[in-house]
């Protein structure tokens, strides 16, 4: 039994008030259950780690597959959710704002919305409309009275539009419109990071880590609050399945068995 949703907010927004926390990114129940058993204070939803579970690209998952995914997800595990809410499933901010008041009543302790579009041409809302769409979500929200924290993402770094001004310029528009953490993925220098602690502060960011780049203390040197790791967790975890399959189907041997974890250790830690 999960803990009462109001409390895991209020331990969610205390986390983000001091120090530097990791919050990985589970793709399903079971690792959800996992990742809490080891300690960490928060989890997030990945959407792309969701997707490919069910066997579809990051970002082809309908709303209401998401909805039932963070019920369950918040309803493992005691500690604080964080849902990966993409782009709110709407262009047009009344869109945005339905369907984020749909989502605080799963249980969830935050989301986050982004600003990405999708598509090639022009793969960012205009600053305008993506600043309407998080003020459209900060109106659920308090309307709600969940007090769900609320992340905005600025995606330029990972859409091919790596332009550090406008992404320090959108996030603290958004900081303004009411997000109470921001983020923006794909930052990788420490410049980049201390840039964008500065333009939001004294609100927190979300650093993505989704490589070897930078460590736990060091992002908390630079000012960084949260971290998450976004669909790593799960890649890594495919990696291994890949790695046994071919060994399987292309030598006929099964040594990369040896190193799955032992059925004991699951079955404890998905004891009821």
């Amino acid at each position: 039994m999960s803990a009462p949703a109001d409390a895991r907010v209020r331990t969610f927004h205390a986390l983000h008030q001091a120090g530097c926390f990791v919050m990985p990114n589970p793709w399903d129940p079971g690792s959800a259950r996992l990742l809490a058993a080891r300690g960490f204070p928060a989890l997030a939803t990945t959407s792309a780690g969701m997707a490919w579970a069910l066997g579809h690209r990051d970002n082809d998952v309908s709303r209401d597959e998401v909805l039932a995914h963070l019920r369950a997800m918040a309803a493992a595990v005691d500690v604080p959710v964080n849902a990966d809410f993409e782009g709110g499933f709407a262009v047009e901010p009344e869109g945005v704002s339905a369907n984020v008041a749909l989502a605080v009543t799963t249980g969830i302790a935050g989301l986050s919305i982004e600003d990405s579009t999708g598509e090639s041409g022009a793969p960012l809302h205009s600053r305008a409309l993506a600043i309407d769409r998080i003020r459209a979500a900060r109106r659920a929200i308090d309307a709600s009275g969940t007090g769900v924290l609320l992340t905005a993402r600025t995606e330029g770094f990972i859409v091919g539009r790596p332009d550090l001004a406008e992404t320090v310029a959108r996030l603290a528009a958004f900081a303004e419109a009411g997000a109470d953490c921001l983020y923006a993925p794909g930052l990788r220098t420490e410049a980049e990071i201390a840039a964008v602690v500065a333009a939001v502060a004294p609100k927190p960011v979300n650093l993505l880590v989704h490589a070897p780049f930078i460590t736990v203390a060091a992002a908390a040197q630079l000012g960084v609050r949260r971290i998450s790791v976004g669909g790593a967790l799960a890649r890594v975890a495919w990696a291994g399945v890949l790695a046994a399959a071919d060994e399987i189907a292309g030598h006929g041997t099964f040594g990369a068995l040896a190193d799955g974890a032992p059925s004991s250790l699951l079955n404890d830690r998905f004891a009821r």
